[in-house]
């Protein structure tokens, strides 16, 4: 291997190692949730500029960890264990988001509602004859 060849290959991983730790970031998070769906190796090679085999491997790396499964159909998605939240609390979480930003609340005073709405909810669930669905 040449020094430039060797260069490359080194560059290549240090790629992957930083596109698996974008997704490993974004995934452990909660910025994605369960179930939720990678670009493909392709669009992410792409998108970052790299090699498709360095985006694979970046993958591959995610997948070795558990944080993500690979089907052919499917495509690569969050795994199951490794989301903070399911993905329908991660799109309303998004879509909550938006809306108070448009809305110019702050995101303590919605922290603030949320944890109000949480503690009500879960003092409402358990109280002795509640029933819930």
């Amino acid at each position: 291997m040449t020094q430039e060849q060797a260069v490359a290959a080194a560059e290549e991983s240090g790629s992957a190692v930083e596109i698996y730790r974008q997704f490993r970031g974004l995934i452990v998070s909660g910025q994605l949730g369960a179930n939720e769906r990678l670009p493909t190796v392709r669009q992410t090679a792409s998108d970052l500029g790299v090699a498709p085999g360095t985006a694979a491997k970046a993958y591959k790396m995610l997948e070795q960890e558990g944080l993500v499964v690979s089907r052919t159909a499917a495509g690569t998605r969050v795994a199951e264990s490794a989301a903070v939240l399911p993905l329908p609390v991660m799109r309303l979480a998004r879509e909550l988001v938006e809306t108070a930003s448009v809305a110019g609340s702050s995101a303590d005073d919605v922290v603030s509602v949320l944890r109000v709405l949480w503690s009500t909810a879960s003092a409402s669930s358990s109280a002795p004859g509640s029933s819930r669905g």
